[in-house]
């Protein structure tokens, strides 16, 4: 693959919808401009489940993929149906390295029912391939923003997740889309 063929892999973890891994790829390519695939899915986690918390330790299943050969792909999103953590955290949606080549994406609590709204699966959609292309803007560099209206806005909760749109703000679309200049080279006249 030259740089110049960017191309995203979405990995199923586990028991994970068709729908979620095709929605995810869609918004990618849609979002990005980038070739997404949907991989073939891996085996559940079950190396990371720490007893303590009954919850999936995403630094260790981070880890276990940086093994996983990317292949033809410059960076791998993988989606999970599990409940994500970090240490400093009661728990995630997803969980990105900066800079690095794999993200993860847990539907476990998008779909809680905490508040007194009713769930739809275009709802539940819409949250997971925001915290996809969130996380791979983690993988492509950018950090967290502090405009509440940018993808790149933490969301630690349900609420803050829906409030957020579905696109970057000017600063971070302009930055990403220079990275993603420097990758794929320079364009020939």
């Amino acid at each position: 693959m030259s740089m110049k063929d960017l191309r995203i892999g979405v990995l199923p973890i586990g028991d994970v919808p068709k729908i979620a891994t095709e929605h995810v790829a869609k918004e990618i390519k849609c979002n990005l401009r980038i070739d997404t695939d949907v991989l073939s899915p891996l085996g559940h986690p079950d190396f990371a489940l720490d007893p303590k918390r009954l919850q999936y330790n995403a630094g260790a299943i981070l880890q276990a993929l940086e093994e996983y050969p990317l292949h033809d792909y410059t960076k791998v999103i993988a989606i999970l149906n599990v409940d994500l953590f970090i240490p400093i955290f009661t728990h995630v949606f997803g969980e990105a390295k900066q800079g690095g080549d794999y993200a993860l994406v847990s539907l476990y609590r998008l779909r809680e029912k905490r508040s007194k709204i009713t769930l739809s699966a275009p709802m539940i959609l819409d949250r997971t391939a925001k915290v996809a292309l969130h996380e791979l803007g983690h993988l492509f560099d950018l950090v967290h923003c502090l405009d509440d209206g940018c993808l790149m806005h933490f969301s630690g909760t349900l609420r803050d997740l829906d409030d957020t749109p579905l696109s970057f703000c000017h600063y971070c679309t302009t930055f990403l889309r220079d990275v993603l200049g420097r990758l794929r080279g320079p364009r020939r006249r």
